[in-house]
């Protein structure tokens, strides 16, 4: 199998940790790849149209994309134990959807500052995105706190890359204020071996 992935994005990460935690990380081969919504790649179209990494090549059958279908997919590869049955599932699933929803506006902020002008950036809606995050991370602190500490699942996973990926673009917000219970978890959750092997890049 073949992975295109970039180093500093997040939601390869996910996939880098899930590979690490289930000993696949030798069954397949990286592609680095540079794409932005302003300059695809082309490398990458011919496995996914939408020019977004991850984007993972099978042996058999077209390519997988989105974090969360190759998450999916190499997990059942394993053996199926991160996505667990029964009523946690759903608890898991809306945990990755959460983290997702955290990467999707933290990007979005990212985007707003590098690839607009800066007489077209609109200073509001990156509040609304950040305002997303910080209920986000509310929720995470007490709802969730609970299902965040139980056995390893992908919504921890997706949880832990996605709090990474603000201590890495987002730092002086400081998602952590007010959410101890989540910046305990988080900090206990960043020292797991396949954590520490995948964090991105300095710079």
């Amino acid at each position: 199998m073949k992975l295109s992935y970039s180093p500093t994005s997040p939601y390869v990460r996910k996939v880098m940790v899930l590979l690490h935690e289930t000993g696949q990380l030798e069954d397949l081969t990286l592609e680095n790849i540079t794409t932005t919504p302003l300059a695809a790649d082309a490398a990458l179209l011919p496995n996914n149209p939408l020019a977004k990494v991850p984007a993972l090549v099978r042996d058999e059958g077209p390519a997988l994309y989105d974090s969360r279908v190759i998450c999916a997919y190499l997990d059942d590869r394993a053996g199926g134990k991160l996505y667990p049955t029964g009523s946690r599932r759903w608890d898991t699933l809306t945990l990755e959807a959460t983290a997702d929803g955290i990467l999707d506006a933290a990007l979005a902020m990212v985007y707003e500052g590098r690839m607009r002008p800066a007489d077209k950036q609109m200073p509001e809606w990156v509040e609304g995105q950040w305002a997303k995050i910080d209920r986000a991370c509310s929720a995470l602190n007490t709802r969730w706190i609970s299902q965040l500490s139980g056995p390893l699942d992908m919504g921890q996973i997706a949880v832990g890359c996605a709090l990474g990926y603000l201590d890495f673009r987002h730092d002086a917000r400081n998602w952590r204020q007010g959410n101890d219970a989540l910046a305990d978890w988080a900090r206990r959750f960043d020292s797991r071996a396949s954590m520490q092997a995948t964090a991105p890049p300095a710079g």
